[in-house]
């Protein structure tokens, strides 16, 4: 399974019983994941398997040991609209894990979005660029989201809200420049 990022943000409310995060996960942005290797999905790569509602994940850090949501658990919803993948998710925080991310979340130490997926067969494209390549990812099988400390594109962000008058702090990104098989 591959790791990456998009351009997106992610926002955290603070509601009564836990928290609401929302965001996007915009298409069509390419980001050099190492010296000349770059990387772009494009629209509706996941669609097939959002589509599908089948059960996806929102994890802190790739770790399905620390789940935060999920479809199956009525937590997550996730809607494609061949811009961005949207998502809604609710966190209890009544784990250790859930706990630590929103306040590694409230320190500004976790700042990017990420996705799990693998591509489908077929579902790429690899060219020449310059001096380097580019692949395009056109299908691919989305199994979670991750909140992640550095995402491997360069806009993805989160940005906190509480529904109390406070002041909203749009963190900045930082790029990861790898992916992990």
């Amino acid at each position: 399974m591959l790791w990456g990022a998009a351009t997106g943000a992610l926002e955290l409310r603070a509601t009564d019983g836990g928290f609401r995060i929302s965001g996007a996960f915009p298409y069509g942005q390419e980001t050099e994941l190492a010296p000349g290797r770059s990387e772009r999905i494009e629209a509706r790569a996941f669609a097939a398997r959002i589509d599908a509602e089948g059960d996806i994940h929102l994890l802190s850090g790739h770790d399905y040991a620390k789940p935060l949501a999920s479809r199956q658990a009525g937590t997550l919803q996730i809607t494609d609209t061949g811009e961005a993948v949207q998502i809604e998710a609710e966190i209890a925080g009544g784990t250790s894990w859930a706990a630590d991310f929103l306040a590694a979340h409230k320190a500004g130490l976790i700042r990017g979005l990420s996705p799990g997926f693998r591509v489908s067969p077929g579902g790429e494209r690899i060219e020449r660029s310059g001096n380097g390549v580019v692949r395009s990812i056109r299908r691919a099988e989305l199994f979670e989201l991750s909140a992640v400390t550095r995402p491997a594109y360069s806009a993805a962000q989160i940005e906190a809200r509480c529904w109390a008058a406070e002041t909203v702090k749009r963190l900045t990104d930082h790029p990861l420049k790898r992916w992990r098989l």
